[in-house]
């Protein structure tokens, strides 16, 4: 029976060499057409998770499980053939290479061109940035843009879940604004996002469940917004209530 959900970390344990580990029996899903951001201090374990996702980390114990399936094990290449792309931290964009050049290396596995091209079609649809500035050098492109060149690539594998870790990591507040606006269109379009970010509070206003991680461990979850209005919640993890 396929599950509910594309998604699923079960009971993971995982960490690095001999050391101790980060991840203790955690558990988080990924519904379709959802984001599900993951928050909570530094050294909570945020960024492992998205590596276990992607086949980058293997778990010493669990699950992880696409659309019924477990795929624990698989490395990063047979991730990316289940479904799962992931956006690393900074900016992964080639600089020398052209917008168009940048995006069709996301569909390099893609061998039918009509595909190709539809998927090209689509990402333009998605980030009107990539349109206009398709001929253009990615590295002329602001961080912001550049983000979104990001996003577009990694919707080229036409992917179940798009797995972003820290998208707003050196970017302005305005520029993080649109970032997570892609964020949105991204769900909005039918992929559903896991997302990691530092800024608790306006990934928590983004998404549509949050899990606050702590010690390795899914502290509590639900729907963003009530996470978002709970007092001891804001006070211990999202730094207080914004002054009003």
């Amino acid at each position: 029976m396929e599950s509910e959900h594309l998604l699923e970390l079960v009971d993971i344990e995982a960490g690095y060499g001999r050391a101790a580990l980060v991840l203790r029996g955690l558990t988080v899903r990924v519904p379709p057409a959802t984001i599900v951001c993951l928050v909570g201090p530094n050294g909570a374990g945020k960024s492992t998770v998205l590596k276990v996702a992607s086949g980058m980390l293997v778990p010493r114990s669990g699950r992880v499980v696409v659309q019924g399936k477990d795929v624990a094990g698989d490395g990063p290449q047979q991730m990316l053939r289940h479904g799962l792309a992931h956006v690393l931290q900074g900016h992964s964009v080639f600089p020398e290479m052209t917008v168009a050049e940048n995006i069709k290396l996301g569909g390099f596995t893609v061998g039918d061109k009509a595909v190709l091209n539809e998927r090209i079609e689509r990402v333009k649809t998605v980030f009107p940035i990539v349109a206009e500035r398709w001929n253009d050098l990615a590295g002329l492109l602001s961080g912001g843009q550049q983000k979104q060149v990001e996003f577009a690539r990694s919707l080229m594998i036409s992917p179940k879940v798009v797995l972003l870790d820290e998208p707003s990591m050196g970017l302005d507040p305005k520029t993080t604004a649109t970032v997570f606006e892609q964020v949105v269109r991204m769900r909005d379009h039918g992929t559903a996002v896991l997302l990691v970010e530092q800024n608790a509070r306006r990934a928590l206003e983004t998404a549509d469940v949050g899990c606050v991680l702590d010690l390795g461990r899914v502290h509590i979850s639900g729907p963003a917004r009530e996470l978002l209005e709970d007092p001891e919640l804001s006070r211990l993890y999202l730094g207080g209530r914004p002054a009003a």
